[in-house]
């Protein structure tokens, strides 16, 4: 395992992970998250650097190791997708494949739709309403930050704080994150022709309808596995699958 802190696109820190040798392939966690939380705490990591891969993790803004400035103006629309895009740059990667879980779906969405070429794409813990809409989720985690405390036991809005709480999030920061995102059209995701593997919990809609987005995406393959949001990216099958598809020849 070795560690790096590269530069944002506004010159802010952005811790970044890598584990194994090979092909790189880049990981992006889920809000409130980290790679830590995400990709390594579960196996995933150690999965894809077993299959001879170069694993690369970073932490998002406003999460992990990551700086989260407060001022409103280092969160412009996509700065997640801005980010990544300048640490691939400093990383001089040429030819890789990348994953997303839940926001890091998101966000791998947005960068394709910004024009980038990666190899391949895993989409995971998303819906096709989550990429065209996702404002009332937003507004969800909006509520969340803004209030962390009081909710109803084993409510959503519970549990989200509670998993807010455990990872140490700025609130300020990450109040102003949830400003920042932007939504994909349909006709946009119609329009992206990476070779896509759509994987997604049986129980999890909750960034809307994974089947419906990979029928939306030109060139996807649908798996479902156990699991709800929460819970599917800790399942053994998450990484497995993971890696029995990135295995695929190209």
């Amino acid at each position: 395992m070795t560690a790096q802190t590269l530069r944002g696109f506004d010159g802010a820190a952005i811790a970044v992970t890598e584990l194994g040798a090979g092909r790189p392939i880049l990981l992006l966690h889920g809000l409130f998250s980290s790679g830590e939380m995400n990709w390594r705490r579960y196996g995933t990591a150690a999965e894809l650097a077993s299959a001879g891969y170069r694993v690369i993790m970073p932490d998002f803004r406003a999460h992990g190791q990551s700086a989260a400035p407060h001022a409103a103006a280092a969160y412009p629309p996509d700065v997640l997708a801005l980010d990544i895009e300048h640490v691939i740059v400093q990383l001089g990667l040429g030819a890789f494949d990348i994953a997303g879980y839940s926001l890091g779906a998101r966000t791998l969405v947005r960068l394709l739709a910004r024009g980038l070429k990666p190899d391949r794409a895993i989409i995971a813990g998303m819906g096709l309403e989550g990429l065209t809409g996702g404002t009332a989720r937003a507004a969800f985690f909006a509520r969340v930050v803004q209030q962390p405390d009081g909710w109803p036991a084993g409510s959503a809005e519970a549990f989200a704080a509670a998993f807010m709480r455990q990872n140490s999030v700025d609130r300020v920061a990450v109040g102003h994150l949830l400003n920042s995102f932007v939504a994909t059209p349909a006709e946009v995701l119609r329009g992206l022709d990476t070779r896509c593997l759509v994987l997604c919990g049986r129980d999890d809609q909750d960034n809307g309808s994974a089947a419906a987005l990979a029928m939306e995406l030109p060139n996807a393959a649908l798996v479902e596995i156990e699991g709800n949001h929460m819970s599917a990216v800790t399942k053994p099958d998450f990484g497995t699958t993971m890696a029995a598809w990135l295995s695929h020849p190209l």
